[in-house]
């Protein structure tokens, strides 16, 4: 049996490294997420067959309820809940990871774990505990339960300071095999707390990057639960997911050409922030088009490059988009679509919104692949981005945003932006895109827009 549940392991670990691999393309993606999923079956059985449990059927109870509210989840959250949805599921991975640990050392008589188990499991505790709290956190800004501005107080820094010593001052008797109980219980309370100071501070615009950086979180707890458990593929497999976060993060922060410590301590999006906000009260007024207008200047258009951000999926206008996207080549224009790395709310958002409406492959390109198409470009059409398409980032030394790769849809001919108010993005800072003279306002929900937009194309056609 042991040779079996161990072939097993290698299956799932190599099925693991196939599926991570897979899920780096939006064209194999949805195989790799399967074949990700079955090797997390394999191993569950292979676990179960291997260990014995004094109580199996409450494994089986697990599994049951964990099926019904994966698939619940599944069918009843909108692609708009998705970051949210990610956030929860890092959490509650994390979390995971933490009360096996916990429930490790209180199974393991004391005088039978040596330093390296009692290191291990302060390591899962502390950083499942952190992956919990920070990302109900993130879970509250990004449904706007909590404000998605930095939440900062007094003395934020010393508070922080006095906590990481008092982590280091608990973690030392944890790493003795004569640690005491209250040690390991008072690392799960401040690691609760280190999540909550961790992610408070962190504005809604770096989302993306805190959703990564727990993702990865997630995988280093189950890998130092690996070591707890002697378990070498979930050893493995949390090296695995927690690697591939951090690759995930490191790209997400150049993509903002930022440093990783700036997103996390930088308190970016705060409300003392400088630059093109717009806090001089200065009124200006915007150039707001009608649907005829957009319809005929679409029409005539040779060449389109269409941004989703955000807005777009709140409204659920992915479909009606790339309907939007067929008329016009049937027309004999050339479209495409702008990504931006960070566009959203979770790394490749846009890629997952425009996938679920068969927008091919092709067709989605990448920020720097496109950006020197722009000059050449007759209409950029936006749907819904803001900070991404904002030129302060490139021009403006004094915006809190100054350095970020954007999408340059500045230069194109003529700008074309579909947005429900001009209310400011997650950086809180105004756009100066929706003051010039070659940008058309086109104010209203972004799937009403566009579908009268097609309506009249289609008219025209008739």
């Amino acid at each position: 049996m042991d040779v079996y549940v161990q072939l097993a392991y290698l299956a799932s670990v190599a099925c693991f490294v196939v599926g991570i691999k897979k899920l780096g393309s939006p064209k194999t993606a949805r195989f790799g997420n399967l074949l990700a999923s079955l090797a997390m079956l394999v191993a569950m059985i292979a676990a179960l067959l291997h260990h014995d449990v004094v109580d199996k059927n409450w494994i089986y109870g697990g599994i049951a309820v964990g099926a019904v509210i994966g698939i619940i989840a599944a069918v009843r959250v909108q692609m708009t809940g998705m970051p949210e949805l990610v956030a929860l599921l890092n959490g509650s991975g994390g979390f995971a990871s933490a009360l096996v640990a916990m429930s490790e050392f209180h199974q393991t008589p004391i005088a039978d774990q040596d330093h390296v188990m009692l290191v291990s499991m302060g390591i899962s505790i502390l950083i499942g505990g952190v992956t919990l709290t920070g990302s109900v956190v993130a879970y509250g800004k990004l449904a706007g339960k909590i404000s998605s501005a930095p939440i900062t107080y007094p003395f934020q820094n010393f508070a922080n300071a006095a906590l990481f010593m008092a982590i280091l001052a608990v973690f030392y008797p944890i790493c003795t095999t004569e640690g005491p109980t209250w040690a390991m219980y008072a690392m799960f309370v401040l690691s609760f707390v280190l999540g909550v100071l961790l992610v408070i501070p962190i504005g809604g615009a770096d989302m993306p990057v805190v959703i990564s950086l727990l993702n990865s979180y997630s995988g280093l707890a189950a890998c130092a639960t690996g070591f707890v458990l002697g378990n070498q593929l979930l050893i493995t497999a949390g090296s695995l997911v927690g690697a591939a976060g951090m690759i995930l993060t490191a790209l997400m922060c150049k993509a903002m050409n930022r440093s990783l410590g700036n997103v996390i301590f930088g308190a970016f999006g705060a409300a003392d922030s400088t630059g093109t906000s717009g806090a001089s009260g200065e009124k200006r007024s915007v150039r707001n088009y009608g649907i005829e207008d957009a319809t005929m200047i679409l029409d005539n258009a040779s060449t389109v490059v269409i941004v989703p951000g955000y807005g777009l999926a709140v409204a659920r206008a992915q479909h009606v988009a790339y309907e939007l996207c067929q008329i016009l080549e049937k027309n004999g224009t050339t479209v495409r679509f702008a990504i931006h790395p960070v566009a959203g709310r979770m790394p490749g958002h846009m890629n997952v919104l425009l996938a679920e409406a068969d927008v091919p492959y092709e067709q989605l390109i990448d920020m720097e692949e496109i950006n020197p198409d722009f000059e050449t470009t007759d209409v950029a059409l936006i749907l819904g981005a803001n900070d991404v398409i904002n030129p302060a980032a490139r021009d403006d030394k004094t915006s809190p945003i100054y350095g970020m790769p954007i999408l340059e849809v500045d230069k194109a001919e003529t700008v074309m932006i579909c947005k429900r108010s001009l209310g400011a993005g997650f950086a809180g800072i105004d756009n100066e895109l929706f003051y010039m003279d070659k940008t058309m306002m086109i104010f209203g929900d972004a799937k009403k827009s566009l579908t009268d937009i097609v309506a009249g194309l289609r008219e025209g056609d008739a």
